[in-house]
């Protein structure tokens, strides 16, 4: 099959490989549409170590399903981490850190960046039919976004300042209007600044963002000044969610952190049910982010114009 291939940070596409064979309890699947995040791009530069087939994002039909024939057909979204199920992790409730995990397109197993995937059943939900696919490949990092609200209470007319309005930022900030709350978004482009304001919600400038003013602040620009901007904001007892992933590392005053008694909450995957639930009531809109569509033989220009300053979300499909 074709599929994109990553290997000592440099992308390929090749023609030569195999079609995956689904393991007991798996399913293989055929990928309808696939999206580049900024965790691919990261992961091409070396945010971490890995050979293999990239991309998690996707929505897909099953093929064959073992031991689950109902499911043969059916258009499917997928969670990203295949988990053992029987790790002290596991066992107390925390499978998403499993102690054996690997990942889709990211750690220890292939990705979606190809004509065919496999996965776990347990990993698998069935898209509703009044969500299509350009909105259904977006059910991953919606999800992901949503997270910020299971680790983090979040109360209508508190402050919130989302640094970062890129494709993660875009659907936070979308999640995060829901709520209530009193949200501004640092936004660096004009175009993702029109974006936010289609949906009513603010945006600030870099420079007028006061010190100490926010009671909660999520990072999700991806970059060490983006954290740095997150820690001149946020008041004394207020938390700063981490959103984002990237390759290199950021400079802390942990002693600032202590002083002011500020709360470091990491963040990553989220609940799949909730964000098709959110799609299919139409109450998150994901489709005015797509940058753009390329086959998957086109997948080396499909990444450089994800690269790109500004751009959104890029969808592959087989092709």
């Amino acid at each position: 099959m074709q599929a994109v291939w990553l290997e000592d940070n440099a992308l390929s596409l090749r023609q030569d490989i195999p079609i995956p064979a689904p393991s007991s309890g798996e399913a293989l699947v055929k990928v309808r549409l696939a999206g580049i995040c900024a965790t691919d791009l990261e992961m091409v530069r070396g945010y971490y170590p890995f050979t293999g087939i990239p991309g998690h994002e996707f929505v897909g039909e099953v093929v064959t399903a073992w031991g689950d024939t109902k499911l043969s057909g059916c258009r499917v979204t997928g969670e990203i981490n295949i988990t053992c199920g029987q790790c002290r992790a596991c066992l107390a409730g925390r499978r998403t850190h499993c102690e054996k995990r690997t990942t889709l397109g990211i750690r220890g197993r292939d990705g979606v960046f190809a004509e065919y995937l496999t996965l776990p059943l347990e990993n698998l939900h069935c898209v509703p039919d009044a969500v299509d696919d350009e909105a259904a490949v977006f059910t991953e990092p919606l999800a992901a976004a949503l997270e910020i609200q299971e680790q983090v209470a979040i109360h209508p007319g508190e402050r919130i300042l989302l640094i970062g309005a890129g494709r993660l930022g875009q659907l936070i900030a979308q999640t995060l209007a829901l709520t209530g709350c009193e949200l501004q978004v640092v936004a660096r482009h004009d175009a993702q600044r029109k974006l936010l304001e289609a949906f009513g919600i603010a945006t600030i400038a870099e420079g007028e963002v006061q010190a100490g003013r926010w009671d909660i602040v999520v990072e999700a620009s991806g970059s060490a000044p983006g954290f740095a901007l997150a820690r001149q904001a946020v008041r004394p007892r207020g938390v700063i969610v981490l959103k984002s992933t990237f390759k290199g590392n950021s400079e802390v005053n942990l002693s600032s952190l202590v002083v002011d008694e500020i709360s470091l909450v990491g963040s990553r995957c989220g609940p799949f049910p909730a964000a098709l639930r959110l799609l299919g009531a139409g109450r998150v809109q994901p489709k005015p982010l797509i940058s753009g569509r390329y086959p998957l033989s086109k997948a080396l220009a499909a990444f450089d114009k994800a690269s790109l300053p500004g751009v959104m979300k890029i969808l592959l499909e087989p092709g």
